[in-house]
């Protein structure tokens, strides 16, 4: 190997490589699987297209666009490769959804939540509800220092 690089969004990494027997240069791009490991046990390839998928329910009639989409859905990956781990099971995903979501928007969020959390009762909106209020108060008096 003469030389190796991690690409930009830092999913892979570039290697460039010379054959020993003939001397002849090639590059090699190389990635790191990532497979779900899903609630019946049924293990799969991590696919953005899912997470896309689950969070546009939550975004139908929201002012979020495919772009807005296809971004969360690289953070999300970027987060769940960051724990080093090659399995991650789907609860691991809804938490690291929650809180981009959470920063795209914010009804979304909420009913993206209450599927995922299980939310029974009305206190569980209400609760959920008076965190974003908190967080949201907090980050504008933040902003008035």
């Amino acid at each position: 190997m003469i030389d190796s690089r991690t690409s930009d969004d830092g999913l892979s990494i570039r290697r460039r490589r010379q054959c020993p027997e003939c001397g002849g240069r090639f590059s090699t791009i190389e990635t790191a699987s990532l497979n779900v490991i899903k609630r019946s046990g049924v293990i799969e390839p991590f696919s953005r297209e899912k997470v896309m998928s689950g969070v546009r329910k939550a975004c139908q009639g929201r002012p979020v666009t495919e772009g807005d989409l296809a971004v969360l859905a690289q953070t999300v990956e970027e987060v769940v490769r960051q724990t080093g781990s090659s399995q991650v099971d789907t609860n691991e995903i809804g938490l690291a959804i929650l809180g981009p979501l959470r920063e795209l928007d914010q009804i979304a969020y909420l009913r993206f939540a209450s599927v995922y959390q299980a939310f029974d009762t009305l206190e569980d909106f209400e609760s959920a509800i008076a965190q974003l209020r908190a967080d949201h108060h907090r980050l504008a008096s933040d902003l008035e220092e």
